[in-house]
């Protein structure tokens, strides 16, 4: 399972970044301040999620409490960036999902 979520979350956070990057230049074209910061605040929940992905491999619990920051930073910036919702949304699911694949990593030690 950690394989799975670090892959999923690597391809998703390439997505992100795109997205992100193309709002953070589209908002400095329009002189819109706050879909600039938004845009800005989406490559950083990328970067995060990229992390984490990265992560996920070796510590999951370390990814899945990145995964939940890069949630909650998307979730604040959805109001300016609502496509951030979702993304927050699939955050939370893959930090859940990387605790879910600690919690068996650790019981498959100990057996």
């Amino acid at each position: 399972m950690k394989i799975a979520v670090g892959i999923i979350g690597i391809g998703i956070s390439i997505f992100v970044m795109l997205q992100a990057m193309a709002i953070t230049g589209l908002g400095g074209l329009a002189e819109e301040e706050a879909m600039q910061q938004a845009g800005s605040v989406g490559v950083l929940v990328a970067l995060l999620m990229f992390v984490a992905s990265a992560f996920t491999f070796g510590l999951p619990k370390v990814a899945g409490v990145i995964f939940i920051v890069a949630a909650l930073l998307a979730f604040m910036v959805s109001g300016d960036f609502p496509d951030m919702g979702v993304w927050g949304a699939i955050a939370l699911v893959l930090g859940f999902l990387a605790f879910i694949a600690a919690r068996k990593t650790a019981n498959t030690i100990k057996a």
